[in-house]
């Protein structure tokens, strides 16, 4: 997909916030600092749209960015991050759960996880709740450009294995870096919208 138009339109905090249209959304889920940000902008050919930090949670409300006008991305808080306090964590948890549990316009959930680590116990669980749910789901496992070519069969199938062999499940390896596997990327999000 060629993206010509790609903006924030709000960051919410509760429903009263989110956008009134109809169009589909996209949810992005995972750990703080798997690279959610460089994720959004490769994908969409931008390179600021959404901030990039080098401190784990920064993102603290649900982030809507419309595209083309066909749907929103929406970038949800990364989970796991300690050095936020408890009482900070369950506010972002039942805004998350809210959204994912009420949100009639969310038609997928894309899992970001690191290609180089096996996915953490918060993985598995945002990957168990989305499945709870039958929202659709494709997990995309970042930073393949620091994995040598040999050995990406390997880390992939670690991955998968990780999430129960599912094979209702597409896993895409990526690179924000290079964009590599860019196209499939869109193939499975255009199933969506």
């Amino acid at each position: 997909m060629k993206v010509t138009k790609a903006e924030i339109e709000i960051s919410a905090v509760s429903t009263a916030q989110y956008p009134t249209t109809n169009l589909p959304e996209i949810a992005l889920a995972g750990r703080s600092n798997v690279g959610k940000s460089s994720f959004i902008n490769r994908i969409i050919g931008r390179k600021n749209l959404v901030r990039t930090s080098s401190k784990p949670g920064k993102t603290r409300t649900l982030n809507f960015y419309t595209i083309n006008d066909l749907f929103y991305f929406v970038d949800v808080p990364g989970y796991g991050y300690a050095k936020v306090s408890k009482k900070e964590r369950e506010k972002w948890g039942r805004m998350m759960e809210e959204y994912f549990e009420t949100r009639e316009q969310l038609q997928l959930v894309v899992l970001i996880v690191d290609i180089r680590h096996q996915p953490t116990t918060e993985d598995l669980q945002m990957y168990d709740y989305i499945n709870y749910f039958e929202i659709p789901l494709l997990i995309i496992a970042t930073k393949l450009d620091k994995i040598a070519k040999n050995k990406r069969a390997h880390h992939v199938n670690q991955i998968k294995k990780a999430f129960g062999e599912n094979d209702a499940i597409t896993i895409i390896p990526f690179s924000s870096e290079t964009s590599e596997n860019k196209d499939l990327v869109w193939k499975e999000i255009i199933k969506y919208i």
